[in-house]
């Protein structure tokens, strides 16, 4: 039973019954932590329809409520607010209802159709960075949420992999590789090729400055350097299908997958489906003839093809060169109409790319509009800011980008320092501790990160993240421990069907706050779907665990005498550690069950 519904409609009778006149909606808040209350009715918007003293108002409603609510214990007047006092019954009767549940907060409150979510999609001449890891948690969390939600999920990423970057890694390993490999230098596969991709930088910079020796002006120089001209050349040969140089692409791209898989195992993300760009850039272009056809798109007198948005606020937009050659936008147009061909139940699409692809989206999903796709409103673009970290802004072409693999291994052995100093783990086996330190490590990568707002800039610093108090990962993981320590040492049948149903307990303030958060969780859900933000659900958790520890610290729970109220605060604490385990792995955390 929600509580807030029956309420709404109680004070709608009140209304009624006292003043003749019939409400379309009431408005809610929490009660303030300074006022006795549970939910509060904000009397204000009704002054439009009911004329009088707000105080006088609320007062005749909350008598009202009281008489004919059996739920309501206790109300107060403050100003034009309403503070309603929900008695212990009803809680105790909902926290029976919850923890009966089997997965509590599973039970989708959003039923409608499938989504797809696109994240990672990276390019193949480099590993993935501390950008990625922001790109895949934020993907990989919001595709589980949107589960969580109802939806059906279909996971994917678009790889690029064609194109001048992958032809300059090519490049030099051809150049100065003497044929080296992962396996002759033990290297992944992706840190090789992006070994060569800096090395391609380096030779272009040096031949650069040899020309702007010799009297070429910059701009020029860097036009015409040798190695970048070859490049260029390798470039059209792949666009030819030249057997050696498709050859030493495939070769290339396969080492880099298979450092790009062990990647996201470590990372624990997953996908259903995998487009490549090198299958998907011409897909486009017959849309494109189509959109002619109809009027969508105009061809300048050069032959390239553009879509004029002016009307819309935007610009002119090229779809098709002047040669014939397909555009980014191009192969975003194809591909999209690809995957609802590929999965027809799809309503709509998720894009998790980088705030600086903000008006690329804006065109992309106007011009699905325009062509007549239904589902192209229900497009969004999950855009999302930049890492920083202290030492300053990444650059992968000079190689002092943060790499993914290194990054996940430092948390590890941040979260290995810091507990060794605080002494948490000293009981433990040498591989027990590894274990831990990882899932320690990761999960303060990960929470840190969703825990902000997705459009938000964010200065990500390893140490602060790996911090056993505030809003962190290892807190919330920490309190989770507690829990389960608390079920192990409970040397009694706490679990078996006991009743806390109507008078048997009089509730503590700080058990009700806790059961009023714990009834928040399924709605989270939802509203974490419905605005695409992981950080909901990793701040709905930390409320619950500041909630839980302050619980902890004022009530007595193993030590309690009375049966009843023992057992009720231990299964208030197992459900408790439930929510917790459910929240963080719908944010790809893990929870330790010691720590």
């Amino acid at each position: 039973m929600n509580i807030q519904n029956v309420l709404a409609q109680k004070v709608k009778e009140a209304v009624n019954s006292l003043y003749k006149v019939d409400l379309s909606s009431v408005e809610f808040q929490p009660t303030r932590k300074d006022f006795k209350g549970d939910i509060t009715v904000v009397i204000f918007p009704m002054l439009r329809f009911v004329k009088g003293n707000p105080v006088q108002i609320g007062t005749a409603i909350g008598e009202y409520l009281k008489e004919h609510v059996d739920e309501v214990s206790d109300v107060n007047v403050i100003k034009g607010f309403l503070n309603i006092v929900i008695n212990d019954d009803y809680y105790l009767k909902v926290f029976d209802e919850i923890r009966t549940q089997t997965a509590y907060g599973s039970q989708p409150l959003v039923k409608k159709g499938a989504v797809m979510v696109e994240y990672s999609s990276p390019n193949t001449n480099k590993p993935l960075h501390l950008g990625h890891i922001r790109n895949n948690l934020l993907g990989y969390s919001l595709a589980e949420i949107l589960k969580a939600s109802g939806k059906k999920v279909y996971k994917t990423q678009i790889i690029n992999d064609r194109g001048i970057h992958i032809c300059k890694s090519m490049l030099a390993w051809k150049r100065f590789g003497k044929g080296e490999t992962p396996a002759s230098t033990g290297l992944k596969g992706d840190k090789l090729v992006g070994n060569y991709y800096v090395a391609f930088d380096k030779a272009y910079k040096k031949e650069v400055s040899q020309l702007v020796a010799e009297g070429i002006p910059k701009q020029q120089a860097e036009k015409e350097a040798p190695i970048l001209l070859e490049a260029q050349e390798m470039l059209r040969q792949w666009e030819a299908g030249d057997p050696e140089t498709v050859a030493l692409w495939t070769k290339m791209n396969g080492w880099v997958y298979e450092g790009f898989n062990k990647t996201y195992a470590n990372l624990g993300v997953d996908f259903d489906q995998l487009y490549f760009e090198s299958n998907t850039y011409l897909l486009g272009k017959d849309v494109v003839e189509d959109g002619l056809q109809k009027g969508v798109f105009f061809r300048k007198e050069d032959g390239s093809v553009w879509i004029d948005l002016t009307e819309d606020g935007l610009d002119e937009k090229i779809v098709l060169r002047s040669d014939g050659t397909a555009v980014y936008m191009t192969q975003d147009i194809g591909t999209a109409i690809q995957r609802v061909h590929d999965y027809p139940d799809i309503e709509g699409m998720v894009y998790t790319v980088g705030n600086e692809q903000d008006y690329h989206f804006k065109v992309l999903f106007l011009i699905l509009k325009k062509l007549g796709y239904s589902w192209a409103e229900n497009l969004y673009h999950l855009s999302y800011g930049m890492v920083d970290l202290p030492s300053g802004k990444m650059k992968s072409r000079e190689g002092t980008v943060v790499d993914a693999d290194d990054l996940i291994a430092d948390m590890a052995q941040t979260a290995a320092t810091i507990s060794q100093e605080l002494g948490k783990l000293d009981a433990y086996s040498e591989e027990e501790k590894q274990r831990l330190y990882k899932i320690v490590g990761l999960g303060a990568l990960k929470y840190f990160i969703l825990k902000v707002d997705p459009k938000k800039r964010i200065l990500f610093n390893p140490e602060e993240s790996v911090d056993f108090q505030g809003n962190t990962g290892p807190f919330i993981q920490y309190t989770y421990a507690r829990i389960q320590s608390i079920l192990r040492k409970a040397d009694f049948d706490f679990d078996h069907k006991a009743d806390f149903s109507i008078g048997k307990i009089n509730l503590h303030s700080k058990e009700k706050e806790l059961i009023k958060q714990l009834l928040l969780y399924p709605e989270t859900i939802a509203i974490a779907a419905s605005q695409y933000s992981p950080a909901l659900i990793a701040n709905y958790t930390y409320d619950l665990v500041k909630e839980f520890n302050s619980f902890y610290q004022q009530v007595t729970i193993l030590g309690e005498e009375d049966e009843k109220i023992k057992t009720f605060r231990v299964l208030l604490s197992k459900q408790v550690g439930q929510v917790i385990k459910s929240a963080f792995k719908l944010l790809g955390i893990e929870v330790p069950e010691r720590m």
